[in-house]
């Protein structure tokens, strides 16, 4: 996460300014939702990568399912982390983008895991999901909210594979395989305006309040 979000001089996130910024912008709640997150974090901190990405899956998944049209009011809006946990509530984007970037925080490579979009054969519609590679060639976990329990790749026959990304490459995506690379993340620009917008002082207010 952007630079503004860590305390001076150190690469720790700012606790007491981000528990300020959620309360200020978004209620008490969401200040208590906060804590419980640097909590996760600070349980985590020493655990394997198996265990860090059940607990940040299941912590996550705790929030709830709304669509951004009725939260945001614009029809396809990529939430900052700091946004879900302050509304309590956001989209599949919502909750694969948190995933990804407290995994980083539990000091995950970024290299490991995909933000990954993919095509939810039983909904019949797009749907998105964090996969982490244990090794470059293993068969990835998948990290959803539809199906709460993480499960190898070539268990989940519902989800066919679009495209995938992470900080640095974007992925098209085949049913089996990796995926051909096909440059930059940067190239999407909603990933990238999601990055230009990280900081506190860039906490959108909803449309719907989710306390």
């Amino acid at each position: 996460m952007v630079s503004m979000l860590y305390a001076k001089n150190t690469s720790k996130l700012n606790e007491p300014q981000i528990i300020a910024a959620l309360s200020s912008h978004y209620g008490e709640r969401a200040g208590k939702r906060g804590k419980a997150w640097f909590r996760l974090m600070e349980n985590s901190n020493g655990l394997d990568e198996n265990k860090k990405i059940e607990n940040v899956n299941n912590f996550f998944n705790l929030l709830r399912f709304i669509d951004d049209i009725k939260l945001w009011g614009v029809s396809n809006y990529w939430a900052t982390p700091l946004e879900f946990l302050g509304v309590n509530g956001g989209d599949c984007e919502d909750f694969a983008i948190a995933k990804y970037f407290t995994l980083l925080e539990l000091g995950i490579p970024d290299k490991k895991m995909r933000i990954t979009m993919v095509k939810a054969v039983t909904l019949d519609q797009y749907h998105m999901v964090v996969a982490y590679y244990e090794t470059p060639g293993s068969v990835p976990l998948i990290l959803d909210n539809i199906d709460g329990k993480i499960k190898p790749a070539t268990k989940r026959k519902d989800l066919i594979p679009v495209y995938s990304f992470n900080g640095k490459q974007l992925w098209l995506n085949k049913k089996k395989g990796q995926g051909v690379l096909a440059g930059k993340s940067q190239r999407l620009k909603r990933w990238t305006d999601l990055n230009q917008r990280m900081g506190i002082s860039n906490l959108k207010q909803p449309k719907l309040r989710m306390e």
